[in-house]
């Protein structure tokens, strides 16, 4: 059987709430402990101006001690530990009230933008393109959509203006018509695999 391993002198370095900080000793007066966890102050945990608390900063075993000798209700009034002791505490403050006109917060409106590079404009009306809707009234489902993009067409484009985007297509892509040039076949593959998925759609039938 394998030796027991050797007791620490010190508990694990990632004992809860261990911040470790070389030469800070412990607060406690007579202790040459490090000072590796935080515990209020003697004074209390009042705010000097916007600074943060005052913490002191104490060995594990006399954080243990305070612990354990900490009390929430010392120095209130039975009436004050009567609120704290309230399923309600904390909730006595008035929420924000729900807005009634629209269900949200009224949002800004567009004038109040300064779109100078017609960034966020063109933005809105590329989202608002793809979800236009044909006038006559066939459905486009997100695979047509997206098939419509590689071949650059209207959102209104009809059969014959399917077959005419695609024989340009396949004529500026094509090898034979790049004098053999092959580099841009993987976009003429993508061509031919949108229009056999639009020759086939509802919208284009």
């Amino acid at each position: 059987m394998a030796d027991a391993q050797p007791k620490k002198d010190r508990p694990n370095a990632r004992f809860h709430g261990r911040v470790e900080a070389p030469g800070r000793l412990c607060a406690e007066p007579g202790c040459s402990e490090a000072g590796e966890f935080r515990a209020p102050p003697l004074q209390g945990t009042g705010r000097p101006g916007d600074g943060p608390p005052p913490f002191r900063w104490l060995c594990l075993d006399h954080v243990r001690a305070f612990n354990s000798g900490y009390n929430f209700f010392k120095g209130m009034s039975p009436d004050e530990i009567h609120d704290a002791q309230s399923p309600l505490a904390g909730w006595e403050r008035e929420t924000r009230a729900f807005n009634t006109t629209g269900g949200a917060d009224r949002p800004p409106r567009w004038a109040d933008f300064s779109d100078p590079l017609d960034a966020i404009s063109a933005r809105f009306r590329d989202k608002m393109k793809d979800r236009a809707e044909r006038k006559d009234g066939k459905p486009l489902s997100g695979k047509d959509r997206e098939a419509m993009r590689t071949l650059a067409l209207e959102i209104d484009t009809d059969r014959t203006g399917l077959r005419q985007r695609y024989s340009e297509l396949v004529r500026r892509y094509h090898p034979d018509r790049n004098g053999g040039d092959r580099g841009h076949e993987a976009k003429l593959q993508e061509v031919i695999a949108a229009y056999q998925h639009l020759r086939s759609s509802p919208a284009f039938a």
